[in-house]
């Protein structure tokens, strides 16, 4: 699948004076295969400059494509994302924390599955590393021995091509 545009939702809550360092990580970062970025903002009623900071940085930035968008209220960070991903039009979205937990420049190690027709949905893992795992043989070779100490059952996993692990 040819990816035109990524989505990249930023829920922000008293961020005024760090969110212009995400927002410098994120321009920094060429995606693969040109792709291009669409930054998506939501304010969840922040009670600090958040708003005023994004603005100058809109401002300062005219070049990048950032949606704003804020809440009348503060609605928590899972209401933020809900707005973020109704507001985003990429084919594809990543959900950036706007406090750096997260590094833009690992954006193109989770696009590579899907532009090489790898995968479908790619999800980031602090846990796994870097590279690319499929999620199956994780739970086979994780999970299933603990589910079968745990309930004292031998579970198989054929349909993946194993037999019994333990």
């Amino acid at each position: 699948m040819k990816i035109q545009k990524l989505s990249i939702v930023i829920p922000a809550y008293n961020e005024g004076n760090t969110i212009h360092l995400i927002l410098d990580k994120i321009k920094a970062v060429n995606l693969i295969n040109n792709i291009q970025k669409e930054i998506i903002i939501v304010n969840d009623y922040s009670s600090d400059h958040t708003e005023q900071a994004i603005a100058a940085y809109q401002q300062e930035h005219a070049e990048l494509n950032i949606n704003y968008f804020k809440h009348d209220f503060n609605k928590g960070k899972g209401a933020a994302l809900h707005t973020g991903i109704e507001k985003a039009t990429g084919e594809y979205l990543i959900i950036q924390d706007a406090d750096l937990e997260y590094d833009p420049e690992e954006y193109n190690d989770l696009l590579k599955p899907i532009c090489s027709g790898f995968a479908d949905v790619v999800y980031g893992s602090r846990f796994m590393g870097s590279n690319p795992h499929r999620i199956l043989f994780f739970l086979a070779y994780h999970w299933q021995p603990l589910v079968n100490i745990c309930f004292k059952h031998v579970l198989q996993s054929k349909p993946y091509g194993y037999g019994n692990l333990l």
